[in-house]
């Protein structure tokens, strides 16, 4: 099969377009014939590599992708053939305490496509039938593997963790990421109302689309912690969407007594100073999570696919130009989420 794959971590120069062995279904598993993947911030995270980081080389990024049933492996009885798919790149043992719970994404051997195995930039890929959701038989591939991560990712965060409730309000730290961009419809979704920060016009054009309710440009409003203040009456917002990580200072001030803040990542970087005194002196809740479980995976795709959802999407790359898709992730360019078209 074809495959963007790297033999050593690096810069996206190490990405190369070339033949590797078609995986063989397990017992239990599903052979998927992949017609679209879509990009992570993962993706560029891992190719860079860090500290502890042991892949088997060469590897192949991606944790998104959708696609069609090719083989089944023994035992198989849930999809056929032929079947179109989607994939939930949360990777559970399936035997321990945690996913018997139905809480998959606790697994104590837990794994993300495409980070610690190989993932979905390539033509086909093996995965234990459980992560694959049936798709309707004219639902768009792209659409698919665009929604698989960062709506499972913002459903669980909002609904599942953070509980939110019609009526409450919602600031949303950054404009057009694809786990920002599910968070806003959400939110809106559940009956919030949602402010968002972003960093220019054309990322909030984005928000904007997607149902945001308030606007604020960082780049003319630099404490916009202040400014949600002001628009929320002094009081704050009931719950702030941060997954920048270095803006919690802001973010703290931004959010009401008794709020919560919600974090799925860290993309300002790992290490940050906060001021402990607003989180006991606010009464702040901060709730940390990663992907989602089984069962949310599957009520947000439903969504998905009944057109209730919708994620926002920026270009298409053929995937042997992955190298140029994940360059322009690297600059945040992105208006959406970037796909791959898959031969």
């Amino acid at each position: 099969m074809k495959a963007v794959l790297f033999h050593q971590h690096g810069g996206p120069e190490v990405l190369e377009y070339a033949d590797f062995p078609t995986p063989e279904p397990g017992p239990g598993e599903v052979l998927v014939r992949l017609r679209a993947a879509a990009l992570n911030r993962v993706d560029v995270l891992v190719r860079r590599g860090w500290p502890g980081l042991n892949l088997e080389m060469p590897h192949i990024n991606g944790a998104d992708g959708a696609g069609e049933v090719a083989a089944l492996g023994e035992g198989v009885t849930g999809f056929q053939v032929g079947d179109r798919v989607v994939i939930n790149a949360n990777l559970g043992c399936g035997k321990c305490d945690f996913c018997l719970a139905g809480q998959d994404n606790l697994c104590r051997n837990w794994h993300l496509l495409g980070e610690t195995v190989r993932g979905t930039y390539a033509q086909y890929v093996a995965l234990p039938e459980r992560q694959l959701y049936k798709l309707p038989p004219d639902f768009d591939f792209h659409t698919a593997a665009a929604a698989a991560l960062v709506y499972q990712t913002a459903w669980h965060s909002l609904i599942t963790r953070g509980n939110l409730r019609p009526g409450e309000t919602v600031l949303v730290v950054g404009a057009s990421g694809g786990v920002n961009t599910a968070s806003i419809q959400i939110a809106k979704f559940a009956g919030a109302r949602v402010i968002v920060v972003g960093s220019n016009e054309k990322k909030l054009a984005v928000a904007e689309a997607m149902g945001a309710d308030i606007l604020i440009d960082r780049s003319k409003e630099e404490n916009w912690a202040k400014a949600v203040y002001r628009l929320t009456d002094r009081r704050g917002v009931d719950v702030v969407v941060d997954n920048v990580g270095t803006t919690y200072p802001l973010s703290f001030r931004a959010v009401r007594k008794g709020g919560r803040i919600l974090n799925v990542g860290n993309t300002g970087g790992p290490k940050f100073e906060i001021d402990n005194r607003y989180i006991f002196g606010k009464h702040i809740t901060l709730i940390g999570s990663t992907m989602s479980t089984l069962k949310d995976f599957r009520e947000v795709m439903d969504l998905v696919t009944a057109g209730k959802l919708k994620p926002a999407l920026d270009k298409t790359f053929p995937l042997a130009e992955a190298r140029a898709a994940q360059e322009r992730l690297e600059r945040n360019e992105q208006l959406g989420k970037i796909t791959l078209d898959i031969p």
